[in-house]
């Protein structure tokens, strides 16, 4: 059964039952409480310094980060793309698990070359010894479901920043999670910066395209015979709405026989492919299929769904190269307009 909470998670049997939790390991995070492209603000856990370090408040407490971070571990699902937005190469990173292959995801290139190749420091768990090995300065692990024991082991190593107490795991804001960064590595301005110009991608692909405002979207992911759609807490949908798009009202696990849930304006499958679902009757008879209204964004192993799952200052400006004329043909109100699929 694949969960889909990463982008492309294959979920063991033994945490199905946790997937409520772990919505989305496709992002794995891809999971929530995700205000619109445009807020960016401030966590209220501040930043001060103290004694040539700089606190961080989390939800485990505090981490005194030294002023001078050389050595940088991100044990978060897509922690090491937000330092890699500042310029800095983690020596060790955890594997984004699931089918995608991470490891040649195309926005990131350019910024991996710069350093040495990170070591791999844990899949679905963290691997603490292989953290300690390699003596980090700081370890990141804002986007890693961290539990209080894992805290508590990593803290031991080095100064460990968690997520912020004020979300639920796993649920920080791109934005958020990049001024958090940026503060760790003593880069906040650079990390403003950041945030700025991604916003400001959004902000024109939305300008551009006014015909996205109020629109209801489903996106809509496939666990074998039945279908989830994202709630608009889940980190997934925020390209979305960000571009002005509404989510339903009605979410979650959606059966067969309620699948007139999916008939909106805009109707976005993640992890399937137009071929996929080409003779599902069901599918097929909702108007908005019959009315080109459906976009296929591919199998979990695209460079889209990748991009999605890491929703990162990185990734998302990649992620609207592909999505933002695929949902214009989409809503474009002709029905002979081709939706081409995603790669």
């Amino acid at each position: 059964m694949k969960t889909n909470d990463f982008p492309g998670v294959e979920v063991p049997p033994e945490i199905v039952d946790d997937f409520t939790r772990r919505k989305f390991l496709i992002g794995v995070g891809l999971i929530t409480f995700a205000p619109a492209c445009g807020s960016g603000g401030e966590s209220s856990g501040g930043t001060n310094s103290s004694g040539g370090t700089r606190t961080i408040e989390h939800k485990f407490g505090s981490a005194e980060v030294p002023e001078n971070v050389e050595r940088v571990v991100a044990v978060g699902f897509n922690e090491a793309d937000f330092a890699l937005a500042l310029g800095v190469v983690p020596v060790g990173v955890r594997d984004f698990i699931g089918p995608y292959p991470e490891e040649t995801r195309p926005w990131a290139q350019d910024a991996l070359e710069s350093g040495e190749e990170p070591e791999l420091v844990g899949g679905e768990e963290i691997n603490f010894e292989a953290v300690a090995a390699l003596e980090p300065d700081v370890i990141l692990g804002i986007y890693s479901f961290m539990t209080q024991e894992n805290y508590d082991l990593l803290a031991e190593i080095a100064p460990t920043v968690a997520q912020p107490a004020e979300y639920e795991d796993g649920g920080t804001p791109w934005q958020e999670q990049m001024h958090i960064t940026g503060r760790a590595l003593g880069m906040e301005a650079r990390a403003e910066e950041v945030v700025a110009e991604v916003e400001g991608r959004f902000d024109e692909a939305r300008e551009s395209h006014p015909d996205f405002e109020g629109k209801t979207a489903a996106i809509t992911l496939i666990f074998e015979e039945e279908f989830y759609v994202l709630e608009s807490t889940d980190l997934r949908t925020l390209l979305f709405t960000s571009l002005g798009f509404e989510m339903p009202e009605e979410t979650g696990p959606v059966s067969r026989e309620r699948v007139d849930l999916l008939d909106r304006d805009a109707l976005v499958f993640v992890g399937a492919d137009r071929e996929d679902l080409a003779d599902d009757e069901l599918i097929q008879s909702l108007e908005a299929a019959e009315e080109g209204r459906v976009v296929y964004f591919g199998d979990l192993t695209t460079d889209f769904a990748g991009a999605l799952g890491y929703s990162s200052p990185l990734s998302l400006p990649f992620a609207l190269e592909e999505a933002v004329p695929r949902l214009a043909a989409a809503v474009d109100g002709d029905p002979e307009t081709k939706v081409e699929s995603a790669s």
